[in-house]
């Protein structure tokens, strides 16, 4: 299993970058995630989810986007989903989740989505 790392956009801003290393765990989606084909971008992260959580490593989530749209957060409660089964079976996880401070809205979404899964996530201020 190799490493997972999209930047295939670097010009549509509507694409996050996705930076998912194999060998520390650490797993990040960075930017604004509001493309049309929604099920084409994330299938492949979700994939590569499944399969590394077979290898029963640790995993650090961050998520640094600052905006998605509806169909964007429906595959973000897919991964959080995953993520919280994985923790249930005995599988180390941590989920981060940076927000602007002027973006209160921000921080609501972030409450929302722990609240539906169940899944402690921390927010983080950057600037």
């Amino acid at each position: 299993m190799e490493s997972l790392y999209i930047n295939n956009y670097p010009d549509l801003v509507y694409y996050p970058l996705v930076n998912f290393n194999y060998y520390s765990g650490v797993c990040e989606i960075v930017g604004e995630s509001y493309m049309e084909e929604t099920f084409k971008f994330y299938e492949p992260v979700i994939r590569w989810l499944k399969d590394y959580i077979q290898e029963k490593k640790p995993i650090e989530f961050n998520l640094k986007l600052t905006y998605f749209n509806t169909a964007s957060s429906r595959f973000i409660l897919e991964i959080l989903d995953l993520l919280k089964s994985y923790q249930d079976n005995g599988g180390q996880v941590k989920v981060n989740w940076y927000y602007k401070r002027e973006d209160p809205d921000m921080l609501m979404e972030i409450q929302g989505f722990e609240a539906e899964t169940g899944l402690k996530i921390t927010p983080i201020i950057f600037d």
